[in-house]
C-alpha cells in the first residue's frame, strides 16, 4: 500500500520554519503533517496550505487556518505581497513545468525577513549514476521519483535559479539515506574519478544527497553566532537550558549555534557578533582566570547559564564568585535566582523554562484508572514525608490509582502496593513519554532555599503532556491556579483528600490537565520567547565595550 503523501512531516523542513513565524504558507502539503507538527510548536502561527488533491485537501484541513485547492502554477496564492514570514515548498517545485517562474513570483509573498524553503531532489545522486551506467534507469511510478518529475536539480543549478528569483540562497541542507551506500559506490568509481580529473571526495559530497533542503531569504540577514560549552549530559538539563532554546533560535536565519562540552568559537570575521554561553560552570579552579581570559580573546561575550542556587556550591563564593563576575552577562530562569545574581552581575536576563512543542496527549484512556507520575533527581528528601500518605491513598483507591516512579528507587521500595512500575534514570525524551502516559504528577518540594531557588519546569512539562499536577506551595505556586490548572498540596493529609477526590471524579483531574495545556499553550513555549533572547544577545554584543570595561573593573586578573 503506498503512504499517503504528507502523512509524516520532513524534520529538515520543519527544524528551519522560524519558530516565532507568524504566517506560513505550505504549498504541496499533502495530508497536513507539517503543519499539524509546526502547529504544536508555534500554536499562533496563521497557516494556510495549497493542496490540489481533493482527499489530501480534506486531510489537510484539520491541521490548517485555509486550504486552497488549485494549481500553483495557473494560480498565484492568495496571499498579500511582502506578508509572508515563511514559504514552505517541499517536493514541490521538480512537478512544475516551469518552476522558476513560480520561484519568481511568489519570492514577492515573502515579508522583509520571510524565508523561503524548498525541498529539492538532487539529479547528481549516486544511484542514478548507477542505474544509468548498468542500462536501468527508468521512472519509478509511485516512488520517490516517479512520473510526475518534470524537473531535475542540482545543487548550482537550485543555486542559480533562487538568485535569479530575486533571493539570497543560504543554505543547502543536504538529505543523505544510505550513506555507506554512496561511501561504497564512490570507492568502486575512483579509478574512472581520477582518469576523468574530478576529487573522488567533492564527488561524494555531491553524490550522497538524494535531496536538499534549501533556505533563501529576501535579503541577506544579521549574522549572529551563539557557543555554549555544556554540562554533561545529565537527565534533560542540558536538553531543557541550552539544546532546545538553540534549536529554536536557529530557525531564525542568520542564527547559527553550536553546542558541546568543548565547543568553540568559530575562527570568524570579526564583526559577526559571536555569544559564549557557559553552562553552569563554577569557575572555582585558580586556573579559571586564565580561561576566561582565553574566551575573552576570541571577541565573544561571554554569557554564564545558571539555573540553581549558586550556594549550593560553597566553592563560588570562596573564589569571589568569579563565575558570575567574571562574564559579561548571565542567564537564568526564575526571578528569585535573577535578583540575588544582579547582586554579583548587573546584566542578568530570565528566560523561563519552556517546551519546544506540545506532545500529542496520550493520556485519560481509561476513566476508570488513574496513574500518578513522580519522576526527579535528588527530591528523596523532599517526597519522604509523604510515603504514608500515598500508601493510604494508594491502598484506598483499591487499583484505581496506580503510581509511576522514575529514578527514585528508594521511594519505589518504600511505596506498599502492587500498584506500581518503576523506571531507571533515562534520556530526557524518554522520560518525558513516561510522563505522558500518566494523568497525574506529584511534585514535592521541601521548603528550603535551595528548593525556593528552582523553577518550575516539571510543571510546565505535566502541563505540556495534559497532566494535572500535584504539587507544593514552594515554587509551584507562583505557577500553579489551585483548583484550576492543578493543585497546591500543602501537607500529607492535602495529599491523601486530592487523590481520593479525584479518583471519585477523574473528569474533574482531566479539566484541571486540559488548563494546564491550555498554559503551557499560550506561555510556555520556545515560540514564545525566542525572539526576546535573540533581541538579548544581539544588545549584549552591541553594547560589548560596556559590558567588558564593566567585567574589567569587576575582575581585572581577566584581562
Amino acid at each position: 500500500m503506498t503512504e499517503t503523501y504528507g502523512a509524516h512531516a520532513n524534520p529538515d523542513l520543519l527544524a528551519r520554519i522560524p519558530l516565532d513565524a507568524r504566517l506560513v504558507l505550505d504549498v504541496g502539503a499533502g495530508a497536513g503533517a507539517l503543519g499539524a507538527t509546526y502547529r504544536r510548536r508555534n500554536p499562533a502561527a496563521r497557516l494556510i496550505a495549497i493542496e490540489p488533491d481533493e482527499a489530501l485537501a480534506v486531510e489537510a484541513a484539520r491541521h490548517y487556518d485555509e486550504v486552497h485547492r488549485f494549481d500553483i502554477e495557473a494560480s498565484a496564492p492568495p496571499i498579500e505581497p511582502g506578508t509572508l514570514d515563511a514559504l514552505v515548498m517541499g517536493d514541490v517545485l521538480e512537478h512544475l513545468r516551469d518552476p522558476w517562474a513560480v520561484l519568481k513570483r511568489d519570492a514577492a509573498l515573502l515579508a522583509r525577513d520571510g524565508v523561503l524553503l524548498a525541498c529539492v531532489p538532487n539529479l547528481e545522486h549516486w544511484s542514478f549514476t548507477a542505474r544509468i551506467l548498468a542500462g536501468q534507469w527508468r521512472y519509478e511510478p509511485m516512488g520517490l521519483f516517479d512520473r510526475t518529475h518534470l524537473r531535475w536539480f542540482t545543487r548550482d543549478g537550485m543555486k542559480q535559479a533562487l538568485e535569479q528569483a530575486g533571493l539570497v540562497p543560504l543554505e543547502a541542507a543536504p538529505r543523505i539515506f544510505g550513506r555507506e551506500k554512496a561511501e561504497t559506490f564512490a570507492r568502486q568509481m575512483e579509478p574512472a574519478l581520477r582518469a576523468m580529473n574530478i576529487d573522488p571526495a567533492d564527488w561524494l559530497r555531491r553524490s550522497a544527497p538524494i535531496q536538499y533542503v534549501w533556505r533563501a531569504t529576501k535579503a541577506l540577514p544579521k549574522p549572529l553566532v551563539v557557543v555554549a560549552r555544556t554540562l554533561k549530559p545529565v537527565g534533560g538539563v542540558n536538553d531543557v537550558r541550552v539544546l532546545e532554546p538553540f534549536a529554536a533560535i536557529a530557525t531564525r536565519p542568520g542564527v547559527v549555534t553550536r553546542a558541546g562540552m568543548d565547543a568553540a568559537v568559530p575562527a570568524i570575521d570579526p564583526a559577526i557578533p559571536r555569544i559564549m554561553i557557559l553552562q553552569r560552570r563554577l569557575l572555582d579552579s585558580p586556573q579559571a582566570p586564565d580561561y576566561l581570559r582565553a574566551l575573552r580573546a576570541t571577541g565573544a561575550v561571554l554569557v554564564q547559564e545558571f539555573d540553581d542556587d549558586p550556594a549550593h556550591w560553597p566553592s563560588i563564593a570562596a573564589s569571589g564568585s568569579l563565575a558570575f563576575r567574571g562574564v559579561h552577562a548571565v542567564q537564568t530562569s526564575t526571578e528569585p535566582l535573577a535578583a540575588l545574581l544582579r547582586e554579583l552581575n548587573p546584566e542578568v536576563a530570565i528566560f523561563p523554562n519552556a517546551l519546544s512543542s506540545l506532545p500529542e496527549p496520550r493520556n485519560f484512556i481509561d476513566p476508570q484508572r488513574l496513574t500518578l507520575f513522580f519522576g526527579a533527581i535528588n527530591r528523596e528528601a523532599d517526597v519522604a514525608p509523604f510515603i504514608p500518605a500515598l500508601n493510604q491513598a494508594l491502598a484506598a483507591a483499591n487499583g484505581a490509582l496506580s503510581i509511576a516512579v522514575m529514578h527514585d528507587r528508594r521511594t519505589f521500595e518504600a511505596l506498599n502496593t502492587p500498584h506500581k512500575a518503576f523506571a531507571p534514570l533515562a534520556d530526557y525524551a524518554t522520560y518525558r513519554a513516561a510522563m505522558g502516559r500518566c494523568e497525574l504528577a506529584f511534585l514535592p518540594l521541601a521548603d528550603s532555599r535551595f528548593n525556593r531557588m528552582k523553577s518550575d519546569l516539571k510543571a510546565v512539562e505535566a502541563g505540556g503532556h495534559r497532566l494535572c499536577c500535584l504539587a507544593s506551595p514552594t515554587v509551584y505556586e507562583g505557577s500553579i491556579r489551585h483548583g484550576q490548572t492543578g493543585l497546591i498540596i500543602r501537607t500529607p493529609e492535602d495529599l491523601v483528600a486530592a487523590l481520593r477526590d479525584l479518583v471519585a471524579d477523574p473528569g474533574r483531574a482531566r479539566d484541571m490537565a486540559d488548563n494546564a495545556h491550555a498554559w503551557v499553550k499560550r506561555e510556555r513555549l520556545h515560540a514564545h520567547q525566542m525572539a526576546a533572547r535573540i533581541a538579548w544577545y544581539r544588545s549584549l554584543w552591541d553594547r560589548r565595550g560596556t559590558l567588558d570595561a564593566a567585567l574589567l573593573a569587576r575582575v581585572p586578573a581577566v584581562g
